[in-house]
Formats: C-alpha cells, sequence, structure tokens
C-alpha cells in the first residue's frame, strides 16, 4: 500500500492483515472495487458491526450516510488500514490493502497537513512516498495545479492558509499518487458554504477526469446524494445496510440540481429510508 494521505497512515502498512473470516470469501459480482466480508467490530464490549458484507462498485462516487454513531468514519478507517478490525476482511480488486494505492481525506484538514512542510512539500511528501522521481513529483504537481485552478501560493505554509487552502491542499495530495480508491471523512463539514460548493465541484471535476472511485462519509443528506452515484444508508448499531439508492443524475451537477425534480424525489427517497430504518428509541 502506498501512503498518500498524512503521516499516521504510515503506520497502516506494517500492521497485519485483519483475521479473514471463518466462512468461505465470497467475491461480489462483477464491478465490484471493495469486497468486505464478515467484518465484525465492537467498542467497549458493544457490537458495532456484527457479521458485515458490502460491496463497492469501482469507477463510482459511493457516499456513506447514516445516524451518529452508526460508524460511518469507522467503516472507511477500517477499510483503508488505519483501525483495526476484530474480524472479517477487505479486498480491492482481489488484491491485499498491502498492494493498493489509496488515498484519503481526513475531515480534520488542520491536523491532516504537516505543519513544517510547505503546501507544496506536503503534496510532493505523498509524491516521494509513492516512489516517483524528482522530476516526476514537479510534473504531477504542475499537473494538479492547472487541474484544480490553485491561484494561490503553494509554497506558504498550512496555517498561512484559510481553511478552504488547506483542505484542498489535502484533497491534491491524496490525489498526487493517483490512488485506486480514495477515501473522503466529512470533508468539507468544517468549511463555510461558499467554499463547500466549490470544493464539491472540484472533486467532481477531478472524478469525471479519472474516474478514481471515491467512497466519501457525509452527514449531510443534500451533499451526500449531490457528490453520489450511489448512496448507502446504514441502520443504527449494529449496523446493517438499511438501502443502497442510486443518483441518476447526469453529471457535471451544479447549483440548479438541487432544484431538480428528479434530484429532490431521490433525496425525499433516501429520506423516507433513514427515517424508516432508523428510528429513535
Amino acid at each position: 500500500m502506498t501512503v498518500t494521505a498524512t503521516l499516521p497512515l504510515a503506520a497502516a502498512r506494517s500492521r497485519p492483515l485483519p483475521e479473514s473470516a471463518s466462512r468461505p470469501f465470497v467475491p461480489g459480482p462483477h464491478g465490484t472495487h471493495i469486497t468486505i466480508r464478515g467484518l465484525r467490530k465492537s467498542f467497549a464490549g458493544q457490537p458495532l458491526y456484527e457479521d458485515f458484507d458490502l460491496d463497492i462498485p469501482k469507477g463510482r462516487i459511493v457516499s456513506i450516510f447514516g445516524p451518529n454513531g452508526c460508524g460511518k468514519s469507522t467503516l472507511i478507517n477500517m477499510v483503508a488500514g488505519l483501525i483495526p478490525m476484530d474480524g472479517g476482511e477487505a479486498l480491492f480488486e482481489g488484491k491485499t490493502l498491502r498492494d493498493t494505492q489509496i488515498g484519503y481525506v481526513f475531515q480534520n484538514y488542520r491536523e491532516a497537513l504537516l505543519p513544517w512542510k510547505r503546501a507544496a512539500d506536503n503534496i510532493r511528501y505523498a509524491l516521494r512516498l509513492a516512489g516517483r522521481t524528482r522530476g516526476q513529483a514537479e510534473a504531477r504537481l504542475d499537473e494538479l495545479v492547472r487541474s484544480f485552478d490553485v491561484r494561490f501560493d503553494l509554497n506558504r505554509y498550512p496555517y498561512e492558509l484559510s481553511g478552504g487552502q488547506q483542505q484542498l491542499v489535502s484533497i491534491m495530495r491524496a490525489l498526487a499518487p493517483e490512488p485506486e480508491v480514495l477515501f473522503l471523512d466529512e470533508p468539507f463539514s468544517a468549511l463555510d458554504y461558499e467554499m463547500t460548493l466549490f470544493m464539491r465541484d472540484k472533486l467532481q471535476a477531478i472524478f469525471q477526469q479519472t474516474g478514481t472511485t471515491m467512497v466519501l462519509v457525509s452527514h449531510d443528506l443534500e451533499e451526500a446524494v449531490y457528490i453520489a452515484d450511489r448512496v448507502l444508508l446504514l441502520t443504527r448499531r449494529p449496523t446493517r445496510v438499511a438501502a443502497w439508492v442510486d443518483v441518476d443524475v447526469p453529471r457535471p451537477r451544479s447549483a440548479a440540481t438541487l432544484a431538480d425534480p428528479h434530484f429532490v424525489d431521490i433525496k425525499a427517497r433516501c429520506l423516507d429510508i433513514f427515517q424508516r430504518e432508523v428510528p429513535r428509541n
């Protein structure tokens, strides 16, 4: 596995693979990128996931939405190797995590970037870990700057940048080594609305250019539907899949999409499932 997010991810390279589920591993259907089987996780003796199976499609953006405490972030953290599973297995097109290049964008962008490195060097660091030469790293950095239309100085340190600029650098760093899968943990939750709209559009544009499989955790239903090709709705713990909802709204999407009757209908369908499947105790 090549690290493409930030320094703490390096620990994932040396962690043992999770113990396989006791039952035989069954591959996902054609077009599956991430196959999760028999996932188990508990905290303080309370089960969060029990014998949990999931198939995430390749070349799609999947948004994960569910009630607080259902383990949305925990799910992607386990699949990305940041925290251990109690049991089960996750494969990437039949490969282990160690043989898969992933990227990860953290919710807390202020702590995700290396503060002693300039913004550009944060991005170069991910490329160095991926084994790129100096020339290749510079070419890739220039490509990202053009793609994201960066208009601020990347030679500044993270603390000198605004929150939106810091998160943009985090996304650029995660995408720099061209990962097979990009995980995003509520990447816009700390941004103002104007910057959130900008970042959504940039992420969508990158997806249309690259077709990278993306898995995004969101606590905002409108955001989850707007970004996704498919929305994964989860229940309360012990967590299971409540439903998959396809978002067959053409791209590129824009602010006008939010008022489109078909988009509104899909969002209402998701809300209906959420309210039916996860009633408050």
